[in-house]
């Protein structure tokens, strides 16, 4: 699978990780769509890459549906996917006041970043397995997991457990969609510097933070995380695996809050 002329989705991608694989595919060539809720940012995004905005609500079937065709009646059907809509709410099971998790939040993130995950992968591997070959393949699913969901955090049940379900995905759904010559990766990365860290924390807490990564000390760039699509697209051989990107990180011992939430 080749990168320029090919057609890819990037769910989230006004913002994060996921405006920085808009850019970096944009710039080699790749017809993008942008399908996100802000539109604001996802237009900026579209005018400044060459790409286009779709807006859609990932955890409403319809919703993603109606984006898809608008899509394909663009571009054509689009060979690749990149999923990287995502929140990371900080909200303990049981509280200060020893009052239980009253489930909301929790139920969100779940929908967000797992039903909303799954939801996109239905969609596009619907209309591309009905596509043409190319090559040896159709094309690739790649979702983003997080190192939360081997080493999660006081705070972080909804996030690390979303995590850890979008990584034991991977496995079942790029066994049944090689039927249909369509890959499936995810790769997880550890703290990368996204608006989330930018907007809540200061540059002396954003270096400590980059600190606790064993090397190189510092928090991962968007386009590093756009590397690694960029090598999952390109290497037919990828496929079924979960993939770390996080520079040896440990998060053993490191204690989240409200301020230092990971978002994809």
């Amino acid at each position: 699978m080749k990168i320029e002329d090919t057609t890819v989705v990037v769910v989230g991608g006004a913002s994060g990780l996921g405006e920085g694989t808009v850019r970096s595919l944009a710039s080699k060539g790749a017809q993008v769509a942008i399908l996100d809720l802000d539109a604001v940012k996802g237009e900026v995004v579209a005018d400044e890459t060459g790409a286009s905005f779709f807006a859609a609500d990932i955890v409403s079937v319809d919703s993603v549906s109606d984006a898809f065709d608008k899509i394909s009646a663009k571009y054509g059907t689009p060979r690749v996917l990149v999923n990287c809509a995502g929140i990371g709410p900080a909200e303990k099971a049981v509280g200060d006041n020893l009052e239980p998790n009253r489930l909301d939040s929790f139920r969100r993130t779940i929908d967000l970043n797992l039903v909303g995950t799954f939801n996109t992968c239905c969609q596009f591997a619907s209309r591309l397995a009905a596509g043409k070959m190319n090559g040896e393949e159709r094309g690739v699913i790649i979702n983003t997991a997080s190192v939360a969901a081997y080493d999660g955090q006081i705070g972080h049940c909804g996030y690390a457990s979303s995590k850890a379900a979008v990584i034991g995905l991977t496995l079942p759904l790029a066994r049944e969609l090689a039927a249909h010559a369509i890959r499936v990766a995810t790769i997880a990365p550890g703290n990368f510097l996204t608006p989330m860290f930018e907007q809540n924390l200061t540059p002396e807490q954003i270096a400590a933070i980059g600190a606790m990564t064993t090397f190189p000390k510092r928090l991962g760039r968007p386009e590093e995380f756009a590397m690694m699509v960029e090598s999952i697209i390109l290497n037919p051989m990828i496929n079924g695996e979960t993939i770390r990107i996080d520079g040896c990180l440990s998060l053993a011992g490191m204690q989240l809050g409200d301020a230092l939430v990971r978002q994809n």
